[in-house]
């Protein structure tokens, strides 16, 4: 499984707008509505906020994943955001997040789900793909890196 065949142009925001912890959620779930993919926005949204109430999303090394399982999504849907600034997430680490990955997945995809959290956990934890996930500008500059790096 690639992220690079998930991740479609038009779900991806570079440079994010919003620093707001639920305003850079709605913001990728908007660009995540481009897909054709959300079946309700506000039942995909309470989901996204049901499980960063549980605790953040805010990993670590500039790293967030909001995410839910939820019907309000037709299969695996991803939306990502590059914030070169960076936005207080309530990281982890206690550091400022980068990369916004949004993973939402419908109910019967447990196991697939999981595999994307791991994968995204996986090309994080090397500092030539956050370097050059946050030089892109384009969302096709994004799509190239994740490729290079699946390689």
């Amino acid at each position: 499984m690639k992220l690079s065949t998930l991740l479609r142009r038009e779900a991806i925001v570079v440079p994010m707008q919003n620093t707001d912890k639920k305003l850079v959620i709605e913001e990728l779930l908007d660009a995540a509505l481009a897909t054709g993919q959300i079946l309700d926005r506000a039942k995909a949204l309470q989901s996204l906020l049901d499980r960063e109430n549980l605790g953040s999303t805010g990993l670590e090394k500039g790293l967030a994943i909001p995410h839910a399982r939820t019907s309000a999504a037709d299969g695996i849907v991803m939306a990502l955001g590059v914030a070169p600034e960076g936005i207080d997430f309530q990281a982890a680490d206690g550091g400022l997040s980068h990369l916004f990955f949004l993973l939402l997945a419908s109910d019967a995809l447990t196991g697939t789900y999981v595999q994307i959290l791991a994968l995204i956990a996986r090309l994080n934890q090397q500092a030539d793909f956050r370097q050059k996930m946050l030089a892109a500008t384009t969302p096709e500059e994004i799509i190239a890196v994740i490729r290079k790096t699946e390689e």
